[in-house]
Parts: C-alpha cells; sequence; structure tokens
C-alpha cells in the first residue's frame, strides 16, 4: 500500500498554523500536515535529525515556508533545500506576508518552485491555502514521486 505523502508547513505564528490546517482539512486531503515552527526544527524534520530521528521515512510532497522566523529564516531554508542532492526536487512554496521584491526575487532566484503572499482577509486567506494544498498534494507531479515509484 502507498504511503501517503506529507507536506511540511514551516510557520511561526500560531494563528496562521491554525488557519492554514483549517483550510487544508476543508480540501479534505489525505495528507499528513507536519509543522515546524522555524528554519533550524524545519531542516531537522527534512534531514530526519534531532526530534525528527524517528519520523516517517521520506520526503514532503510540498514544502509551504514563511519567509519571516526566528534562527533561520525561509530564505536560509530554501538555499540549504536547494544546494542537497536530496532535497533540491521537492516543491517549496514561499508563504508569506512579504511583498518585498527584494524577497520575492531571492526566493526565486534561490529556487522557490512558487511565492505565495498571505491575503489579510480570512476568506481570502482560506481560499488561497485551498488552491495551494489541492494543487501541491493532488494535482502536482514532483520528479521525487517519479523517483519514488520506479524504486
Amino acid at each position: 500500500m502507498a504511503q501517503v505523502k506529507r507536506i511540511l508547513l514551516v510557520e511561526d505564528s500560531a494563528h496562521d498554523i491554525e488557519l492554514t490546517m483549517v483550510a487544508l482539512e476543508k480540501c479534505h486531503l489525505a495528507n499528513h500536515v507536519d509543522v515546524t515552527r522555524d528554519g533550524a526544527e524545519a531542516l531537522d524534520y527534512l534531514f530526519r535529525r534531532g526530534a525528527y530521528s524517528d519520523r516517517p521515512e521520506g520526503l514532503p510532497v510540498v514544502v509551504m515556508l514563511d519567509l519571516k522566523m526566528p534562527r533561520l529564516d525561509g530564505l536560509q531554508v530554501l538555499k540549504v533545500m536547494k544546494s542537497n542532492p536530496a532535497l533540491k526536487d521537492v516543491p517549496v512554496v514561499m508563504l508569506t506576508s512579504s511583498s518585498e521584491e527584494r524577497d520575492l526575487v531571492e526566493s526565486y532566484k534561490l529556487g522557490t518552485n512558487a511565492y505565495v503572499v498571505k491575503p489579510v482577509g480570512f476568506q481570502e486567506f482560506m481560499n488561497s491555502i485551498k488552491q495551494l494544498g489541492c494543487f501541491w498534494a493532488i494535482l502536482n507531479e514532483p520528479p521525487i514521486a517519479k523517483k519514488e515509484s520506479k524504486a
């Protein structure tokens, strides 16, 4: 039986985590959503070290990555991911409140797959997350899925 693909949400705002989880639940996704609260924790998760050394094997189907976080920010996490052969093909969506052009340009320069500015309004936020979740978890076929299915 195929393992259910995971989504990794990297977000330091408890409010945004709660809203994101509610929005993803409304999509009726079978995917499990794992949450880390800063960039250092996200890298521990991805590399299966520290508190995440016993997490199930496999990479997330998508990483939804906040930009402004403590310890390591989203750009630092993105840089590590895209420079690592084991992680470079994992799709990354920058999900941020920053609409600054330099953040957008730097994110794409480092290899993000999408840059989404979090809408301020509740309903707009919910709709955006539902669309992201449905696309990246259901419709998109990343190269890592093809590699794993051949194994």
